[in-house]
């Protein structure tokens, strides 16, 4: 099993932990990763003022990533979501397309063929399987309680992403629940982090992250887990903010799902990078069971 890894722009420079846990999961599951000198941006952050331009970038992704014959894995729910939506948009558009390629070709490239663009959490779930994670963990978590967030590109347009049910998905739940621990229902789990209108409107996205944890705090869960850099940054960097200039006490600590895996599999701990989370998840290990269960 092998897939062209896509990092993006936020989790190189912001979000290391997410990368190497990632990275460290995935080997131990047997998956292959190749990574791609060439890949470049997204095209996200353009996407609601050139159009084009955001389709071009991705377009040269997908490109890349087809010419090594690779479908590609994203660890970022934006880029996911992005990828997805310009394949889509290249698909149905002929003339687009044409546009695109006319570009791309001057890199002696073009779109042609369409490749498969995945979630990191898909690949898990469908390629790798429950099953294969269970056997791989080693100490499962017991009497932990997480609150699972799915955050916004992944699920919708669900036409466009199919990663899973808009209204009632399940995926990550499951895999949370993989390690040992127990994915709670809260009321707010698909309620958008905020994320989006950092730096536009503070207030109201400090308003949206601290109604997310207090619900998350309320339905029981000891941490809350992200498996995006953005929503990942907002829950850990934006709530110490929040704690500061609050004094509100929601706090509910969040961990990238693939250091809580890692965790569970055994897997050193630097190479999980727990200590570049702002909040600390040292509590984490309280939760670990001395061996697999029988």
């Amino acid at each position: 099993m092998k897939f062209a890894l896509f990092l993006g722009c936020n989790i190189p420079a912001r979000v290391g932990q997410y990368e190497s846990s990632a990275r460290a999961v995935l080997k131990k599951l047997d998956v292959d990763l190749v990574d791609i000198a060439e890949f470049n941006c997204c095209g996200y952050p353009v996407r609601n003022i050139d159009n084009d331009a955001f389709v071009l970038a991705s377009a040269r992704n997908l490109a890349l990533a087809a010419k090594q014959g690779l479908d590609m894995v994203c660890l970022c729910k934006c880029c996911f979501g992005s990828m997805k939506k310009a394949a889509f948009l290249l698909k149905e558009d002929p003339l687009l397309r044409d546009k695109v390629n006319g570009q791309l070709v001057k890199e002696g490239l073009t779109y042609e063929k369409e490749i498969g663009v995945r979630h990191f959490l898909s690949v898990l779930y469908h390629d790798v399987g429950l099953d294969n994670i269970k056997e791989k963990v080693q100490r499962p978590f017991t009497d932990l309680k997480i609150a699972a967030h799915y955050g916004c590109h992944a699920l919708r347009p669900s036409k466009i992403t199919q990663f899973d049910d808009p209204v009632n998905p399940t995926i990550f739940d499951k895999l949370v629940e993989a390690t040992g621990a127990k994915s709670v229902d809260w009321s707010l789990r698909l309620d958008c982090c905020g994320a989006p209108l950092l730096g536009m409107n503070d207030k109201l996205s400090m308003d949206l992250t601290e109604k997310k944890l207090a619900s998350g705090k309320q339905a029981g869960a000891a941490f809350l887990c992200t498996a995006c850099p953005y929503c990942q940054m907002q829950f850990d960097s934006v709530q110490k903010m929040i704690s500061k200039t609050r004094g509100t006490n929601h706090e509910l600590p969040p961990v990238i799902y693939t250091q809580l895996l890692g965790l569970s599999m055994g897997i050193d701990q630097a190479l999980l990078g727990l200590d570049m989370n702002q909040i600390r998840l040292d509590g984490l290990n309280g939760f670990l069971s001395n061996g697999k269960k029988n």
